[in-house]
């Protein structure tokens, strides 16, 4: 009785949620959050510096850690300002920083990291600030467009530097 007891536990250390992993998601997390006071001016006040841990975070270890981080990010960010869209748009673009960090994932790791460092930029500006067109119309857009760019070509650019120097360090 006693081996299958060890035999189970060795079964969960391999599984996805080792220890290692949720503690570095917790840290890259805690460091999203702090992101999101960081805020970068617009309509909103949504606009923040949440997302550089995601985007480091799918590039350095993954899109589904990165997407957590990044997608978690934006809800700090959101529940900051008091979620002045409400909590299922909110959910809404959370699900969207978790399609765009695995999109930048993706990008950078088969492509190059500066097409990803691109594509994501103009993902999460441009393309997030068009998917509101439906819910705000294109007042909407037009407001958020530029503070998008702005604040998704800060994130990622931040992560990407990030990511070079990390992986120049030999530490992932």
């Amino acid at each position: 009785m006693a081996e299958l007891g060890r035999n189970e536990s060795v079964k969960i250390k391999k599984g996805f949620w080792t220890p290692k992993r949720v503690a570095r998601i917790a840290i890259l997390i805690a460091l999203s959050a702090v992101g999101a006071f960081i805020k970068i001016p617009s309509p909103t006040g949504t606009v923040a510096l949440d997302a550089a841990a995601g985007f480091f975070t799918a590039v350095a270890f993954g899109p589904l850690d990165g997407g957590i981080v990044a997608g978690l990010g934006h809800l700090f960010t959101a529940a900051t300002t008091g979620f002045p869209l409400g909590l299922p748009l909110h959910l809404y673009v959370a699900l969207q920083m978790v399609v765009w960090a695995l999109i930048f994932w993706f990008v950078a790791t088969k492509v190059n990291l500066w097409v990803g460092v691109v594509v994501a930029i103009l993902c999460n500006g441009a393309v997030s600030a068009a998917l509101l067109i439906p819910i705000g119309g294109t007042g909407m857009f037009v407001a958020m467009v530029v503070p998008l760019l702005v604040g998704s070509a800060v994130n990622v650019i931040v992560a990407a530097l990030a990511y070079k120097i990390v992986k120049k360090s030999n530490i992932i």
